[in-house]
């Protein structure tokens, strides 16, 4: 397995600005995942009074948050503003007049969370993680939640676009895809931030394309473009895309191609911290029992 390399946060940023205005048209598989992550609360009892949606996008899933936690403020945090604005429009004026409770938007890294520490008892956030260093993310998020709070997650895994990467392969040594954490890393990396019995699963989902020229528009669509450091510089020539398209029909299954998709989906615990800021580490010390 690859080590993994991790995208240019300015060429992110670029991405999903200039995606921003189509982004929920072509963002299908990005709702569905939305929609399985949300199933993860069902069995869980939490009544958070603050959540954060890190790497909320246009705001999708707003409604679904304050459906479930109706009390609980909203704190939209992503690192392109024209995302924001599109997430800002999901509940325009009149609405506000009249009651409505709007999401409070942030425009940051998830990286860097610009919220107090101790501010929230849920973060939630969906397909984001794969964007960032997880280690970097899941520190700010240990942060920001009170001891107890809940973290909840979606990302992908290795095997996501595996057709698209061997395809490239075949061209070129250039990083044209990706690569993503493994599952268990990620679990490792919760623990060392300070979560607590991080439940982690997977599951493999297929989008099917009629050619490989689908498969690159839908991921330009939803600002999903090359970031890596070590992206080529400039314009792939006809030749060389029509000798990775030769290479992706060998995955051809009748009249489709498949796109592959590993999608995890993490939560963990808050646990209070072992060592205070200066250092010292905490003992629980507990009564002996009477004679």
């Amino acid at each position: 397995m690859a080590e993994p390399r991790f995208p240019d946060k300015r060429a992110v940023r670029r991405s999903f600005e200039r995606a921003a205005p189509a982004y929920d048209r072509h963002a299908v598989l990005q709702r569905e995942v939305g929609e399985r992550l949300a199933l993860h609360l069902d069995p869980i009892r939490i009544e958070p009074r603050t959540v954060v949606d890190i790497g909320c996008g246009t705001g999708e899933a707003f409604a679904a948050l304050a459906r479930r936690f109706p009390a609980a403020g909203v704190i939209g945090v992503d690192i392109a503003l024209g995302m924001l604005d599109r997430a800002r429009a999901r509940t325009p004026a009149w609405k506000r007049l009249i009651g409505a409770r709007a999401a409070a938007l942030v425009g940051a890294d998830a990286e860097r969370l610009p919220l107090a520490s101790a501010c929230a008892q849920l973060a939630h956030s969906n397909l984001t993680l794969q964007w960032c260093r997880p280690e970097a993310v899941f520190a700010e998020v240990a942060r920001v939640l009170e001891p107890g709070g809940l973290f909840l997650f979606s990302t992908f895994g290795p095997d996501t676009l595996k057709e698209l990467r061997e395809a490239f392969a075949t061209v070129d040594g250039h990083d044209h895809v990706n690569t993503f954490v493994d599952m268990h890393d990620l679990g490792d990396a919760l623990v060392h931030a300070g979560f607590a019995d991080p439940v982690m699963e997977m599951e493999v989902l297929t989008l099917e394309y009629a050619d490989v020229a689908g498969v690159a528009r839908d991921l330009k669509a939803i600002g999903a473009r090359n970031a890596l450091p070590g992206r080529p510089r400039g314009l792939s020539g006809r030749g060389r895309w029509q000798r990775m398209a030769q290479a992706y029909e060998r995955h051809r299954r009748g009249d489709v191609l498949p796109a592959t998709y590993e999608v995890i989906y993490g939560h963990a615990w808050k646990v209070a911290p072992r060592r205070l800021a200066d250092g010292r580490q905490v003992i629980d010390f507990k009564p002996s029992p009477g004679p």
